[in-house]
């Protein structure tokens, strides 16, 4: 059964793709569509979307520091839009009952909370999707995003704690004390793993057995546990390597997690429309985040990002309503409602996000009235006076241009990265790297560009190439521009937008060792 799931999903997912939109709508359409046909999600799937899910938050942890979640731009946003939106959508949920609409006209004002603490969430699962397809979860508005979400489900496993009367026992204490003792002997594990088939099993143990089961022992969120879990790896070196090594396994059971929402919605007339009538929720909700995030000195383009980015329903007001319909607050109707207004918002978001910098050129000018003045030290301006040739990207590929060219012409030569603390290890070895996002609009328009002669894109998505070349190109460059691709048809979609040179990073890396090893054999 599980087999023609996968493949209805492919079909689907396949077809979509070549629609120029994200695969994921595709495998939500499968399950509508295998729904449509008579089949349910079965015990198998079920396991199989919750492994997915979990992984999930366990690379999420991996990426994530404390230090992101304890600033204010995270932490007081992601407050303010659970109270807020909390309230709004209630009331709005208790404005249809006046008009004796299906399924409003039962709801008390206790269920209209409940179902409207349900729609204050946004999706992990599709917004970390969303951001890793992009490129952009070191972006300033992929962290706060994420943590954001973070800061949801904190308050989700305090909603889970009350309603259900599931509080942490006796072994939550012993928990909380044994990690950061067993965490020297964690490490230790990890490197012993080395960079094999061990690695990601490793990251699957840690994440169901230290991570979920343990949690959920101890009377806590397994969810939650992976998440801690993974974030107590973070400062460790292979934390990216392990995140790598877990991306294609997570991704496919990532597939399931998409199939069981449409399989497990009870599609009916009365539930179709009230779903589409939840989704004239979401301006609100998006409004919501961009004016909260702005307040805190949010440049517009990161505020408007970051909306989008959780623009949608969370598969969590799934878990809320089921709650509800156990207790007999809301019907069990509404879980078949919330499903489907989940699905409604993740087809809507997907295009939304994809065009997200196109439409923020068109809107800039609207935007830029209300942005605060006052810039925080991630978004200041980038200084490129007496620069020559800039590289995008400093990772391995981009630290060895750098080095490569600062020998032979040093001073000339600046990298540009867009992840913090891979711009603190660059200066300490006395390179000039700065911080910047090169897929900015507004970045183009603060630097002066005007000495630069060469540009080089060696950032690690493809999509991150494309859409800083869009850029450059857009903010008047006329300097050559060259980048690094994976595969041919990478590098003729770059030299078809005009690009002045590209580098197969697989097929030339093979082409320099053997140059290596000639020079080696025949000085």
């Amino acid at each position: 059964m599980e087999l023609i799931y996968f493949a209805t999903a492919f079909v689907c997912g396949f077809g979509i793709y070549q629609l120029k939109l994200p695969p994921l709508i595709g495998f939500l359409m499968a399950g509508f569509i295998l729904n449509l046909a008579g089949y349910k999600s079965t015990e198998l799937l079920e396991t199989i979307a919750s492994l997915g899910v979990t992984l999930l938050l366990f690379s999420i942890g991996l990426k994530l520091k404390i230090s992101n979640l304890i600033k204010p731009q995270v932490w007081a946003p992601a407050t303010l839009h659970i109270i807020l939106s909390s309230a709004l959508f209630s009331g709005f949920m208790l404005l249809p009952g006046v008009f004796a609409l299906p399924l409003f006209v039962d709801l008390s004002w206790q269920s209209a909370l409940l179902v409207g603490f349900a729609l204050s969430f946004s999706s992990t699962v599709f917004a970390v999707k969303v951001l890793e397809e992009r490129g952009e979860m070191a972006s300033l508005h992929g962290k706060i995003a994420i943590g954001i979400l973070v800061m949801q489900d904190i308050f989700a496993v305090i909603f889970l704690a009350v309603s259900t009367g599931k509080l942490p026992n006796i072994w939550a204490l012993g928990l909380i004390i044994a990690l950061p003792l067993f965490r020297p002997v964690m490490y230790w594990v990890l490197n012993r793993s080395k960079h094999g088939e061990l690695l990601p099993l490793f990251g699957f143990f840690f994440a169901l057995v230290a991570g979920y089961n343990a949690f959920e022992f101890a009377g806590l969120k397994g969810d939650l546990g992976a998440l801690i879990v993974g974030m107590m790896f973070a400062p460790h070196k292979k934390a990216g390597e392990l995140s790598k090594s877990l991306l294609s396994l997570k991704d496919i059971l990532l597939v399931g997690f998409f199939l069981s929402i449409g399989l497990s919605a009870e599609l009916t007339a009365h539930s179709l429309v009230v779903a589409l009538v939840l989704v004239l929720i979401i301006p609100i909700k998006t409004l919501l985040y961009y004016i909260l995030t702005n307040l805190f000195k949010l440049r517009a383009r990161t505020s408007l990002l970051t909306a989008f980015s959780l623009a949608n329903f969370s598969e969590f007001g799934l878990i809320v309503c089921a709650v509800a319909a156990s207790t007999g607050m809301v019907t069990s109707e509404w879980l078949a409602v919330i499903a489907i207004a989940v699905s409604i918002t993740f087809v809507i978001a997907s295009p939304l996000n994809k065009r997200s910098n196109e439409l923020y050129v068109k809107i800039e000018r609207f935007l830029l009235k209300f942005e605060s003045k006052t810039r925080l030290a991630e978004e200041l301006p980038v200084n490129l006076n007496d620069t020559k040739i800039v590289i995008f990207g400093m990772g391995r590929i981009g630290t060895g241009a750098y080095e490569t060219i600062n020998a032979t012409h040093p001073d000339v030569v600046a990298g540009i990265d867009i992840k913090p603390e891979v711009v603190d290890k660059h200066v300490k070895r006395g390179r000039r790297v700065l911080i910047a996002d090169a897929t900015d609009p507004d970045f183009w328009q603060r630097v002066n560009h005007s000495h630069v002669e060469m540009v080089m894109l060696t950032m690690p998505k493809h999509m991150q190439n494309i859409f800083a070349l869009e850029q450059l190109q857009a903010s008047g460059y006329k300097g050559q521009v060259t980048a690094i691709a994976n595969y041919p048809d990478q590098q003729k979609e770059l030299e078809e937008m005009g690009i002045d040179s590209t580098y197969n990073f697989y097929l030339e890396a093979g082409s320099g060792f053997a140059e290596h090893v000639k020079q080696t054999l025949f000085p």
